[in-house]
């Protein structure tokens, strides 16, 4: 089991919130000693104009900064939306990022949600998948051919050799990111993509039985036994005191929550057959679940000391097998930078190697 960092920012300068400036330098300070206590990831997300993920219009460009100041940490997109980005743009940004890092690039796919982001870009929401898909395979294909043509849906070019070509060959990891569509998982399995999952989204049947599903599709297409990759994310929040660590996860989880609300406002008026469900999303933001001792137990939120953590983990590996990567989501601007520094090295320091055979 491997152990990487989340960033996902909740905030956006008001009412004594970090601005841009400060939530970078703070998570550069981070990544830079994720890298030194020996993490193995880190991973920024895509988003536009709201508190929910707004500091993150572009992840290529903090994790270039990231991987000039750090050494063996991977640096992943969690995910860049190929929906947002002509192609030919997107897989050259993705290709220079994986030669600056050294080819430590993991590149995640998504597909986006919010309404609001694909109103400003101009892009039906019932054309996400396909333009996902399309997209995809269109930076796979100009990473790893020269002289393409691409007659697509929404694109076409060529004949066009891109440069740089990846660091990595044929070309980076390429993984999807999902809260858990079958479908999606499928899909990725059989053309043996890897899997980004936000675990803590959904109960421990439902996980289950996405990477089922998916796992079942990667060996049946006939992929390599044991090269796939998953990724499952986690909000933590370590503490050597309990009840300071469930403090914290309650005051973020709050946090995030309100910054939600606003972001999926949109959906309350909204409907998409590519979204199914979709439309009760905003009135489901707040409010929506459990305090944080019953999200706690159903292993959704790691939280409590590192003797809390270790046992959480442990069920975790159990309930979704050996060989994950568990990205701790630890940096979304409303705690101190010191204190995320703190958990940091706890964790390094007594809940990972726990976990170094696994």
């Amino acid at each position: 089991m491997k152990f990487g960092i989340v960033f996902f920012p909740t905030v956006g300068g008001t009412d004594g919130e970090p601005t841009p400036t400060q939530y970078y330098d703070d998570g550069l300070h981070l990544a830079e000693l994720a890298d030194e206590l020996g993490y193995f990831q880190v991973k920024l997300v895509e988003h536009y104009f709201f508190d929910y993920g707004g500091y993150s219009p572009d992840p290529i460009t903090f994790l270039a900064a990231v991987a000039a100041r750090t050494r063996r940490l991977r640096v992943a997109t969690g995910a860049v939306i190929p929906a947002f980005t002509h192609p030919v743009k997107l897989a050259g940004q993705l290709a220079m990022l994986d030669n600056i890092s050294g080819g430590r690039l993991d590149v995640g796919f998504g597909r986006a949600f919010l309404p609001d982001e694909f109103a400003a870009f101009g892009i039906p929401l019932d054309e996400s998948r396909a333009r996902f898909e399309e997209g995809v395979e269109a930076c796979v294909r100009l990473w790893t051919e020269d002289d393409l043509t691409w007659n697509g849906t929404f694109h076409q070019f060529g004949p066009v050799t891109m440069l740089p070509k990846p660091a990595q060959l044929p070309h980076p990891p390429v993984f999807v990111a999902s809260t858990g569509n079958l479908d999606s998982c499928r899909i990725a399995g059989e053309q043996g993509r890897h899997l980004q999952l936000i675990a803590s989204v959904a109960t421990r049947e439902k996980v289950q039985e996405a990477l089922g599903v998916y796992r079942r599709a990667w060996a049946d297409a006939g992929h390599p036994a044991g090269t796939e990759r998953i990724d499952l994310t986690f909000p933590c929040f370590l503490d050597e005191d309990r009840e300071t660590a469930y403090r914290q996860g309650e005051y973020v989880e709050r946090k995030m929550s309100e910054k939600m609300a606003s972001a999926v406002s949109a959906w309350a008026t909204v409907k998409s057959d590519q979204y199914p469900g979709y439309d009760r999303m905003a009135s489901a933001a707040i409010g929506n679940g459990a305090g944080i001792d019953e999200r706690v137990k159903e292993n959704k939120i790691l939280a409590g000391t590192p003797d809390d953590v270790r046992a959480q983990l442990t069920e975790i590996a159990d309930w979704y097998g050996d060989g994950i990567t568990v990205g701790l989501s630890v940096h979304s601007g409303q705690l101190p930078r010191a204190t995320v520094e703190r958990a940091l090295r706890l964790f390094a320091e007594h809940v990972a190697p726990a976990f170094a055979d696994r």
